[in-house]
């Protein structure tokens, strides 16, 4: 069933569009991350213009987070002090983003900027990713205790605060960082961020990762909720139309992802999640180094 998105301008088939949100609400569950690493390179796939996926993805992460952050609540390993000082940085990350992204657009390179930016930090944060969770996975089949949590330069720094649910007493000043970093990306890329902030949460912050996920996704529906009302007051780039479609998909996906999760252990998960992040880091990278179908596209006299 085709269906006419009136902002991205072009025809789709809905059923497709609910399959894809379905998709990245079943991640966001599973993995505690919005799903918008995945979905806006996803919409790039089936002709969404990138101006436009980046601006309505946000709304599906909102909506899949909030879904499985219910379940996180129900379990108790959100850890609201934490997700709170996060969303400071967040939202201060989210307008400079904003500023970023509409200085871009005004030079007609943002496109450009949204695909390399997702080259380079799938590809960095994946392959990290994916060599620590097979490090973690051979200690634990050898039977050794992963290695105590050790004191680096982040425990030094002032301004401590006690994260009780987290079992945490370090610095605000990391955590805030984070948060700027992960609402910069949100803003750009029309992320939520989970692909940065859980394995910043788990490596730098030192969270147990039962916690993690449940506070990532409480920070990641704020964030991306400012981001989308940004964009839509400033771009007018939100398709509604192709908002919803994402959003019931995405809400049905997360209950799901969220009852698989709990089922495997945490080594696996994040293994799996590197896998699907270095996938989508290599089909865009293939994408930008293949020469086009079509060279150039014509345009209206006078239009930028």
């Amino acid at each position: 069933m085709q269906i006419y998105l009136p902002i991205a301008e072009v025809s789709i088939n809905a059923f497709l569009l609910f399959g894809i949100g379905g998709l990245v609400g079943i991640l966001s569950g599973m993995f505690g991350v919005g799903g918008g690493f995945l979905i806006t390179p996803l919409l790039f796939f089936v002709g969404i213009p990138p101006a436009v996926a980046v601006a309505t993805s946000t709304n599906q992460i909102v909506a899949s987070s909030v879904s499985a952050l219910f379940a996180h609540l129900k379990r108790r390993t959100v850890d609201f002090r934490m997700g709170s000082v996060l969303l400071i940085g967040g939202l201060i990350g989210s307008a400079l983003g904003i500023l970023l992204f509409n200085y871009l657009r005004g030079l007609g390179q943002v496109d450009l900027l949204v695909k390399l930016c997702y080259v380079v930090f799938l590809g960095i944060i994946g392959a990290l990713m994916f060599v620590e969770s097979l490090n973690a996975i051979r200690k634990t089949r050898s039977g050794k205790r992963p290695p105590r949590k050790k004191h680096h330069w982040s425990h030094g720094l002032p301004v401590k605060v006690r994260f009780r649910v987290s079992g945490l007493y370090i610095s605000v000043i990391p955590p805030i960082l984070v948060g700027v970093l992960v609402g910069v990306l949100s803003a750009v890329m029309g992320v939520g961020g989970g692909f940065i902030m859980v394995p910043a949460m788990i490596y730098l912050l030192g969270m147990p990762t039962k916690v993690v996920i449940g506070t990532s996704l409480f920070q990641i529906i704020f964030v991306t909720g400012f981001t989308t009302m940004l964009h839509a007051t400033t771009n007018y780039t939100v398709d509604i139309v192709l908002a919803m479609l994402l959003l019931i998909g995405g809400v049905i996906g997360a209950q799901v992802g969220t009852r698989i999760g709990v089922k495997m252990k945490a080594e696996q998960l994040r293994i799996l999640l590197a896998l699907l992040v270095l996938l989508v880091c290599g089909k865009l990278a293939l994408e930008l180094l293949l020469q086009p179908r079509e060279l150039y596209s014509l345009g209206p006299v006078g239009a930028s």
